[in-house]
């Protein structure tokens, strides 16, 4: 890269906030707005590498980014006077910038787009970041955000989001959005949520920036003060928080000597602009308020956790979250013993919103280990492993779990029984699916490696209720009869002693009429096979399942039946018409084949593919989607009939 390109990406990282802001106060719309910051930023990679950087590279760029935008409003014949207006204010000398960048911060915040939205907009308006370094710092693909970014603008142009401040009653609001984002963003920096690496200091630094503009555009705001101050204390035990090979150092072993103290005091002067802006401390300035005690600490015994916890109690009444009442947890745990955080972080194991949160049982297993009770700490720190996606993070919680010796008789497990159960050759291949949620969920929750001995009732009680307490009836029933057939073959009888079974309301099934029903069958373009299973299915009466499962050599085409299991399938005169151009020359294999052959890694059972053909056996699922497919013209909701309802077609 040349000196000249060098600085133009720098000047732009630096400058096109502003830029983009004072484009949208003209235009009114961001994506346009960002088009034509984008064109003088192509005239700069022309022009600078042959002219030289100018002495003022942002004024440069600004004077050129207006007068495109000019050049537009005049191409789209606006009003004479306000051509005038806009080229009084490219000549006076007036500095609107600083209300500008706030409002752009306000509008690619605003709460009508979708937090993941908000993120990559902000960073890419404000922070001046590409699409594809967005998508670097966020581990996913560069589609993905560049469809986050266009649809954000798309939304903000729909919906008519004007670019202008919030009026003072909306203000409090806008404003703990935009600060909910930036947050997001070191968060996702300072412990990243998955990948290789802990942390993303890419991420943090630039929340830190815009901590600050935000800052110096509303110093009158205390949370914008106490959030730029929690992020820079947290920012500055960055280099102590990993070891030498990249794991994960907890607080009281980082070795305060790597604290950044520049850092730690900027932090400081940050919360004694919050204490000046007055008011009741908000969430942010508590969470600061806590991370000074903690860079007040000289060495982790002098840690004040008799103020930690308090603070946090201050905190979860103003900010009743899980996540908060976790973190009040550890700080009890420390000033009260761990007896005192373990109960309430036992309060906590039910609620949804932490059911896959995998510091739960990582915060659990610390309060039983200092408890001495190792073993269950042992198995929650496993569990705590399989719930993160982050592997620095996990590789750290299965050495803690390792470090903890093993009883002699460890048993069988859950997860293994678990496998072995479904396993079995007497399960079908939807059984197995199903089954199969339910014990992935019990394992999730309880652990893997729970003794299989240790399974008790009341676990199973808990984790119905947090997963399925609200679930349908004959949702709670079908994961209930798992448990009954993975507690009938473990010898575990009693795991349903406290899930009594609901009862059922079917809804009643709406008939297809006769004249959908003829509309359907006059269609000349339906498949051989479709035209064939529904009209199978409508004259027999029989269930979808049952029809599926017919094989070629089973059929009695004299007599319009057929065998299926223990019972008949039998059939009136168009299917009789229709069958045997069907089956043509084949003899055996399933009746209803799908279109394509399977593929190496989704090999069916014998009984589910033709020998012939070597095609599988039609599923349910795709035979359900199509039908609906090709009903929904004739049902009024525009949704589709299902198949079961050519049954009751009348």
């Amino acid at each position: 890269m040349t000196d000249a390109h060098r600085a133009i990406d720098a000047v732009w990282k630096l400058e096109s906030a502003r830029i983009i802001a004072g484009l949208t106060r003209m235009v009114h719309d961001v994506g346009l707005a960002e088009e034509l910051a984008q064109d003088a930023l192509v005239a700069a990679l022309e022009q600078w590498p042959d002219s030289g950087i100018p002495d003022n590279p942002g004024a440069w760029l600004t004077a050129i980014a207006k007068r495109r935008a000019i050049d537009h409003l005049r191409r789209s014949q606006r009003l004479e006077r306000r051509h005038e207006q806009l080229a009084h204010e490219l000549d006076q000398a007036q500095d609107p910038e600083r209300d500008d960048v706030l409002r752009l911060m306000f509008i690619s915040c605003h709460p009508v787009l979708p937090t993941e939205a908000r993120a990559a907009l902000t960073l890419r308006l404000l922070g001046g970041l590409t699409a594809a370094e967005i998508a670097r710092a966020f581990l996913v693909n560069e589609p993905r955000i560049a469809q986050r970014i266009a649809g954000a603008k798309r939304t903000l142009a729909e919906e008519r989001v004007p670019f202008e401040l919030p009026d003072e009653p909306e203000l409090a609001g806008r404003l703990s959005s935009v600060l909910e984002v930036i947050y997001l963003i070191f968060n996702e920096g300072y412990s990243a949520t998955s990948g290789d690496d802990l942390m993303r200091p890419g991420l943090c630094l630039e929340a830190l920036r815009l901590g600050r503009l935000l800052a110096d555009l509303v110093p009158q705001e205390a949370e914008v003060h106490g959030l730029v101050a929690l992020m820079e204390i947290q920012a500055s035990r960055s280099a102590a928080r990993t070891g030498p090979s990249g794991e994960p150092v907890q607080l009281h072993e980082q070795n305060r000597g790597r604290w950044d103290h520049l850092l730690i005091r900027r932090g400081f002067t940050a919360m004694l602009r919050a204490r000046e802006a007055g008011g009741t401390p908000g969430p942010y300035v508590l969470q600061a308020a806590i991370a000074v005690c903690h860079a007040q600490a000289r060495t982790p015994e002098d840690t004040d956790w008799a103020q930690i916890a308090t603070l946090y109690e201050a905190l979860a009444r103003l900010l009743p979250t899980p996540i908060v009442q976790l973190n009040r947890a550890v700080a009890l745990g420390m000033a009260r013993g761990p007896q005192a955080g373990l109960d309430l972080v036992d309060s906590l194991t039910s609620d949804p919103a932490l059911q896959d949160y995998h510091l739960l049982p990582g915060v659990r297993g610390d309060l039983l280990l200092r408890l001495g009770r190792h073993e269950e700490a042992r198995l929650e720190f496993v569990r705590a492993a399989s719930l993160t996606r982050n592997a620095a993070e996990r590789a750290f919680l299965h050495r803690r779990a390792d470090q903890i010796p093993t009883g002699d008789t460890p048993g069988d497990t859950l997860g293994r029984a678990a496998q072995d159960f479904l396993r079995r050759d007497d399960l079908d291949t939807a059984t197995i699916r199903s089954y199969g949620q339910t014990l992935r969920r019990l394992c999730l929750t309880l652990g893997e490696q729970l003794p299989l001995t240790s399974l008790t009732a009341d676990q199973v009680t808990r984790v119905f209720a947090t997963t399925w307490g609200e679930a349908a009836a004959r949702t709670w029933n079908r994961h209930r009869s798992a448990v009954r057939s993975f507690g009938a073959w473990a010898s575990l009888d009693h795991l349903t002693a406290g899930l009594d079974r609901r009862a059922e309301t079917r809804p009643r099934t709406a008939s297809i009429t006769p004249p959908q029903l003829e509309a359907l069958w006059s269609r000349p373009d339906l498949p051989m096979r479709e035209r064939t299973l529904w009209r199978l299915l409508h004259e027999s009466e029989a269930t979808v399942a049952a029809v599926l499962s017919l094989n070629v050599e089973n059929l009695d085409l004299e007599d319009r039946r057929a065998r299926t299991g223990d019972a008949w399938v039998s059939w009136r005169s168009e299917t009789a018409r229709l069958l045997p151009h069907l089956v043509a020359d084949r003899t055996r294999g399933p009746l209803f084949l799908a279109d394509r052959r399977p593929g190496p890694s989704r090999t069916p059972a014998a009984a589910d593919l033709c020998p012939e053909t070597g095609r599988r056996r039609l599923s349910y699922e795709r035979a359900e989607y199509l039908f609906k497919q090709a009903t929904k013209p004739l049902d009024p909701t525009g949704n589709g009939y299902t198949l079961r309802q050519l049954k009751h077609a009348r």
